[in-house]
């Protein structure tokens, strides 16, 4: 895919109108806002430490450069033209594994709940069909009860926990993998 293509438009429930598109250069800045936004919220994320914007022209060097040969699909959701979410389904092309596809999906806060994370879901979805993968894994927080509301939502279901994963605010939090079985 070519960067900045749009895939889809809609009206989240909150009446904001969403653009899906692949990212592009020009979002360097919004997309360097959007990660440390979720380190400064403390979200359901791995990360904990902001990024730099060193850092974080290198990740998306390597994303545009995975997306144009296929082998990373990244999606941004745009609101007034900002960026307000990222999502990505990278393929595990090694051997035996490469029909299986990682997902990982993030908004910032305030766009939550509007339905903005499900059409996120149900695009990336559509797109792994497309590109012949057949299984979808992603790990998430146990603690992140939204997030497995929306995985459970578009036909993901629990597969694995791993005890204790994360160690956050002075506590230990699993981490669920959940699985979906492309038809």
């Amino acid at each position: 895919m070519k960067a900045g293509e749009v895939i889809k438009s809609f009206k989240a429930r909150d009446g904001c109108h969403v653009v899906l598109r692949t990212p592009r250069w020009e979002d360097l800045d919004d997309l360097l806002d959007f990660i440390n936004s979720l380190v400064d919220e403390k979200a359901d994320i791995a990360r904990a430490e902001k990024v730099s914007r060193e850092a974080e022209i290198e990740w998306l060097t390597e994303a545009l450069d995975q997306l144009e040969r296929d082998e990373t699909f990244h999606m941004v959701a745009e609101v007034n033209g900002k960026v307000i979410g990222n999502s990505e389904i990278r393929r595990w092309r090694r051997g035996y594994e490469r029909h299986v596809g990682f997902v990982g999906v993030a908004l910032r806060n305030g766009f939550r709940d509007v339905g903005i994370g499900t059409a996120m879901m149900k695009t990336l979805i559509e797109y792994a069909k497309k590109s012949g993968l057949i299984v979808l894994v992603l790990q998430v927080f146990a603690t992140n009860e939204r997030a497995i509301h929306v995985y459970e939502k578009v036909g993901f279901v629990k597969t694995g926990t791993i005890p204790k994963k994360f160690f956050k605010d002075g506590q230990f939090i699993d981490e669920i993998t959940m699985t979906k079985i492309l038809e």
